[in-house]
């Protein structure tokens, strides 16, 4: 565990916590706030905290194998098939009615903005997006996606800005 995951938010809203043996006493005091879990025997043997407690519990937890755990998992599906609705089993089949592909007339307007951006700067990426029309990441991400698949722009190509594959200043003059 690291402190930088583990954070105070995320402890302070699970009252209770339970550590397995851990490499070090750093990696113990990230998830209990306490050494102790560095000197585990493992096989299950855990520190409980409890809620609204500082007293850690020594606790000896169940192992469960990965061969026992396959077991069940095919006895439970041994038991009858699955019943999916059938909006979700057109989706996993690919039969969906494709609505993902239509472009709203909103993101047509930001299409717009984004062409002009593009022009203005004469590069395409997507922080330059996120950066000039205040958009969040998915947002201007779907929108180099939508120039991409018109061949306005160019494939990523990790970092750097996306190539302009047609001359926009005619348009826009």
């Amino acid at each position: 565990p690291r402190a930088d995951v583990v954070t105070g938010i995320i402890k302070a809203n699970i009252p209770s916590r339970i550590a397995f043996q851990v490499a070090s006493k750093i990696d113990s005091r990230v998830i209990l706030d306490a050494p102790g879990a560095d000197r585990l025997v493992g096989k299950g043997d855990m520190l409980y905290l409890p809620p609204g407690s500082a007293q850690l519990v020594r606790a000896q937890g169940a192992l469960i194998s990965d061969e026992e755990i396959q077991h069940v998992v095919d006895r439970c599906a041994a038991q009858g098939d699955p019943q999916f609705e059938a909006e979700i089993h057109d989706t996993l089949d690919g039969d969906g009615d494709g609505d993902d592909d239509e472009i709203s007339e909103a993101d047509e307007e930001m299409l717009e903005k984004c062409l002009e951006v593009v022009l203005q700067e004469k590069k395409a990426s997507t922080s330059l997006l996120q950066r000039r029309l205040r958009l969040g990441y998915t947002r201007a991400a779907r929108m180099m996606d939508i120039l991409e698949m018109r061949g306005i722009i160019g494939p990523g190509d990790g970092a750097k800005p996306r190539e302009i594959l047609v001359d926009l200043s005619a348009e826009y003059e």
